[in-house]
């Protein structure tokens, strides 16, 4: 009798790439359900949905002291419009128009500084904090009590934190572009005596209104991804507050990479073609 060939030990290597596949799996497969629960979240926990909109927007604890996530990212906002609006000055200003500097306020504000910090302040803040909170329900076992009770944990934790998320960046994206908008004007009308009239023309000629839309319907699919992103990392928490900590940081850092390379990859998509920019004619 023939005996078969001793199959050859699978590799270090190979055991990551499948263990990195069964992960990626694994999310897909959360983020579908989180998704397809989303109809439940809305006819049947609306109040919870309003309950995490007042959070999320205000804050809870230490976050409430300063005005939450509004007042967070509006600052983050106001203090990158500055630089926005100093390197405009100085930059048209070696080319010798510096007349021109509100350019880069109507263009770079809205284009990409404020669905990037936007997307950031989300992260730093809402994204964070619920992913603690979901992984200190876990490890509690809270989320095991409420599957007891015959609720929904998914739809009545994790989509009614993603609805409100997505709601909640809607005004917070305005807010935090309207602070990008004063921050560049203060600091070249009011550091750099340039005057109001010219900075006001330039800056009403080539601010696209429709820019905004695009611009904020950039930040929803941010906010969505990071959401979903913090939901799964809170929700599959172990290993006790050790544990809820590493997942907090795992799901920061894998929000910001995917909010700053969807900020960019729509910002190429939406606007590459410059059809709405022209400086000579």
């Amino acid at each position: 009798m023939k005996r078969g060939t001793k199959p050859e030990p699978i590799s270090h290597e190979e055991r990551e790439w499948a263990a990195g596949l069964e992960n990626l799996g694994r999310q897909v497969s959360f983020y579908g359900t989180a998704l397809r629960s989303s109809a439940k979240a809305l006819t049947g926990y609306k109040k919870e949905v309003l309950r995490l909109l007042g959070e999320m927007s205000l804050g809870t604890g230490a976050l409430a002291v300063v005005g939450g996530t509004v007042v967070v990212t509006c600052l983050l906002t106001f203090a990158v419009g500055g630089i926005v609006g100093v390197q405009g000055y100085n930059n048209m200003d070696d080319i010798g128009v510096s007349s021109m500097a509100a350019v880069f306020a109507s263009v770079i504000d809205t284009r990409i500084i404020a669905p990037a910090i936007a997307g950031i302040g989300i992260v730093a803040t809402l994204g964070a904090g619920t992913t603690a909170e979901l992984g200190a329900r876990r490890v509690s076992e809270e989320i095991d009590a409420l599957e007891v009770m015959a609720v929904r944990p998914v739809a009545f934790l994790v989509s009614t934190r993603i609805i409100a998320g997505v709601l909640v960046v809607i005004p917070l994206f305005l807010l935090a572009t309207m602070a990008s908008y004063w921050s560049s004007e203060l600091w070249v009308k009011l550091f750099y005596g340039q005057s109001g009239g010219v900075y006001d023309h330039y800056f009403n000629r080539f601010l696209v209104p429709l820019d905004i839309v695009m611009a904020g319907v950039s930040t929803l699919v941010a906010t969505a991804l990071a959401m979903l992103i913090h939901t799964y990392y809170g929700y599959h928490a172990t290993g006790g507050p050790a544990g809820v900590g590493e997942a907090v940081g795992k799901s920061v850092r894998s929000s910001m990479v995917v909010v700053l390379f969807v900020d960019v990859a729509m910002a190429l998509a939406l606007f590459g073609n410059f059809q709405t920019f022209h400086i000579s004619g």
